[in-house]
């Protein structure tokens, strides 16, 4: 019994087994993938398709690598839609490919030009069309317009099917307002109004008359800087702890402007304690830098004037030949008594020499144009001080918009790479001009420059000017670097009539040349020479007229040379705040031709800044004098004045008179004084409005020429008034409301003056 129970077991076993051995086969036969098939593709070829798949034919069929293999597929880009199914032992792998993008276009962008747009954008025409990068551009379009300040702008993409499972996508825009600033709001402010904070950032709040300023629309990277330039002003009035806890915009529901929000945490104010100057170079006494510090005990703590103390430093150190220099400020602060005790730490750096200097970002200027300007040159100690100065020469060439110079290491630890990046600008002018004053009345002109010729650096112009008065034709150029030299030279061609029978009851008209040269002595100091031959012809004198002018009427031929010296030291020549000028001059006529004398020419004005940089105070005055060489000084080289250069008088309005005609008859000196004061006009600095009050004290005198009606009296002349000045959208506008205070009565004064013209 048992033994046919084990018989039977044994049996049930062996027949299980092979049941279960003959399942196995069959599963695995059914899972091995004996072929792959790709359907739907007509661009794209089928191995490229399989090359994405993560199963191939002869290995089993797995789910996981089915999934992941259809991701790699969608993955691609290239396709709209893919499938993959079994159809018994074959994979059935169906695509859908995207189309082709045939043309790319805006519609509807009228702020915002196609170039600027189609450089944002990642799709372009032969590019495989997906939705997900049609979005991803509508985000980059809608960022573009952010930028420019039109957050309501609306990005629609069409797609207009084609044969050949192409498209063209056009991107519809509306562009919308741009949005601008509604308000800004200062919460945390104690010590300074908002009004005084909104003059001190970048961002403005939307007015009618910003229109000539994009400050009013909102930007983050402007906010960005607005929250620096917010600190540099709390710490220059001695909130060291001073921070800006937050900036926010927020949009409108309506999308037409925002709300800009600046959290601000002032903390408390500072004075500056013990101040001291520590040395560790050899022979520089600390006492003997004391004198260059912005810094003092007791008054409030000053950031900026820390910074300009250090270059102050830095920069007077490096004339003195300690061109290695290391200022470190060490502060110490005391927050009990509320006062930052400084330490300015001179160590002396490791010698450096310059390397190479690189120079990028000119496309027309030529390299040596540029390197000429340089005050250093490869082998040299490095020198910042001269490194600074040489990039306010480059500067002011005024051939680029920027111009930025960076250093970096060298091949050894002792030498430094200077890398110049500029980035040109146009320096051709083509310019047509329209004007008027009440000293020469209607004006217009056409002038054609360019200042930087073929790259050289050269100046090259023409100039026709028509004006009721006066009409001048005038051609100049000017090589600023002469024989490879710093040697400027140039020549003046010119042709001039003026009409002033007004004044003097006669027409003057001068035809010559000049031939001039200038080089500098020193950074602040230079001297310029120049040769003058004019032929002068006097001629349509009045029957009225003085009989000194019928006696100058002719013909005469003018050989003359003329030397300057100019002394600059302001920190600006286009709108100076501090520093002063001083120029001396003479001119000797008789090299040759029918005129003989002696003028000189002195002028010196000093600038002071009264409050920060906006009231500037300026005092100044200039003197001549002419001596005939064995003749009288002729009418026509005597000295005049009115008008612009003695306001509250009219043209010729002072000096010398035949009160019989009426003429001016010029004087052989003179001597005025001047003072005038420089100030903000309350309104937003977008207006380009400044004001001015200024007082004249002067006299003109001499005439060689005597007679019973001609007054000469040598009695100061005084004047006083006020006046705007407009940078308007249409061109410069200058107006002078002045008050003669000490004249003659035979003087003709000049209360309203008006100047304004414009160019396009």
């Amino acid at each position: 019994m048992r033994v046919t129970l084990f018989v039977c077991f044994l049996a049930m076993m062996v027949l299980n087994t092979g049941y279960s051995g003959s399942g196995t086969a069959l599963a695995q036969t059914s899972q091995t993938i004996t072929d792959i098939r790709v359907e739907g593709n007509r661009r794209i070829e089928s191995a490229t398709v399989k090359s994405y798949l993560l199963f191939a034919v002869g290995s089993p069929y797995n789910r996981g690598r089915v999934d992941k293999s259809l991701k790699a597929l969608f993955n691609t880009g290239l396709f709209a839609d893919v499938t993959i199914r079994r159809e018994g032992s074959a994979v059935v792998v169906s695509v859908v490919e995207n189309p082709i993008i045939n043309r790319l276009a805006f519609e509807g962008n009228l702020r915002i030009e196609d170039d600027i747009l189609s450089a944002e954008v990642q799709l372009r025409p032969r590019v495989v069309y997906t939705r997900a990068r049609v979005q991803s551009d509508v985000q980059r379009i809608l960022t573009v317009y952010r930028r420019s300040g039109r957050f309501a702008a609306v990005v629609d993409p069409k797609v207009i099917q084609l044969p050949q499972n192409r498209v063209d996508l056009v991107f519809e825009i509306n562009e919308g307002e741009e949005t601008g600033i509604r308000k800004i709001r200062f919460t945390g402010n104690k010590h300074f109004s908002d009004s005084r904070l909104l003059e001190k950032i970048a961002t403005t709040e939307s007015r009618w008359y910003n229109f000539l300023s994009d400050n009013d629309t909102y930007d983050p990277d402007r906010l960005t800087f607005d929250r620096e330039l917010l600190r540099k002003y709390y710490l220059s009035k001695g909130y060291a702890d001073f921070r800006v806890v937050s900036a926010v915009a927020e949009l409108t529901p309506d999308r037409d402007g925002f709300f800009v929000s600046f959290a601000l945490d002032e903390g408390s104010q500072y004075r500056f304690g013990k101040i001291d100057v520590e040395s560790e170079i050899k022979d520089l006494q600390p006492e003997a830098i004391r004198g260059l510090l912005k810094t003092f005990e007791g008054e409030t703590y000053d950031a900026t004037a820390i910074e300009e103390s250090i270059q102050k430093i830095t920069f007077e150190l490096g004339k003195l030949g300690y061109a290695f220099v290391n200022v470190r400020p060490r502060v110490k602060r005391d927050k009990e008594k509320r006062t930052i005790s400084l330490t300015y730490k001179i160590n002396k750096g490791p010698r450096v020499y310059v390397e190479r200097i690189n120079i990028t970002g000119n496309v027309r200027t030529l390299d040596h144009v540029i390197r000429r300007e340089f005050n250093l040159v490869e082998g040299d100690a490095f020198n910042t001080a001269l490194l600074r100065r040489s990039r306010l020469r480059i500067r002011s060439l005024d051939f680029f918009e920027k111009v930025e110079v960076t250093q970096e290491e060298g091949s050894a630890p002792d030498k430094t790479i200077i890398n110049v990046d500029v980035q040109e600008k146009s320096t051709g002018e083509l310019s047509v001009g329209a004007g008027f004053s009440t000293t020469d009345s209607v004006s217009a002109d056409l002038q054609i420059r360019e200042r930087n010729l073929l790259g050289k650096g050269q100046d090259l112009r023409f100039k026709v000017s028509m004006g009721a008065s006066k009409q001048q034709i005038d051609f100049g150029f000017t090589e600023p670097y002469f024989l490879d030299r710093d040697l400027r030279a140039g020549i003046d061609v010119f042709s001039l009539r003026e009409d002033r029978q007004s004044e003097s009851g006669y027409d003057l008209e001068r035809m010559g040349f000049n031939l001039r040269t200038g080089f500098p002595i020193t950074d602040n100091v230079s001297a310029s020479l120049v040769y003058s031959l004019v032929n002068e012809d006097t001629s349509n004198v009045n029957s009225n007229a003085s009989d000194v002018v019928k006696n100058a009427a002719g013909t005469f031929l003018t050989s003359a040379v003329l030397y300057k010296i100019e002394f600059n030291y302001l920190d600006d020549n286009v709108l100076p705040t501090e520093g002063n000028k001083y120029t001396f001059g003479q001119k000797f006529t008789g090299v040759g031709g029918d005129v003989y004398s002696l003028s000189t020419n002195a002028e010196y004005i000093q600038f002071f800044p009264i409050y920060e940089e906006s009231v500037v105070l300026s005092i100044g005055g200039d003197a001549g004098y002419i001596v005939g060489l064995g003749e009288d000084v002729r009418l026509n080289d005597r000295f005049d004045l009115g008008g612009n250069s003695f306001r509250g008088f009219a043209k010729s309005g002072i000096g010398p008179r035949d009160t019989a005609s009426g003429d001016s008859l010029g004087g052989n000196a003179y001597i005025v004084g001047k003072a005038e004061l420089r100030f903000p006009t309350g309104f937003p600095e977008e207006f380009g409005l400044i004001g001015r009050t200024f007082v004249n004290v002067g006299t003109l005198t001499g005439i060689d020429d005597s007679g019973p009606t001609i007054v000469d009296n040598a009695s100061i002349r005084a004047s006083a008034g006020v006046g705007v000045n407009w940078t308007s959208p249409f061109g410069p506008l200058r107006v002078n409301f002045t008050v003669p205070l000490l004249k003659e009565s035979y003087d003709k004064d000049e209360v309203f003056q008006l100047e304004f013209g414009t160019r396009f």
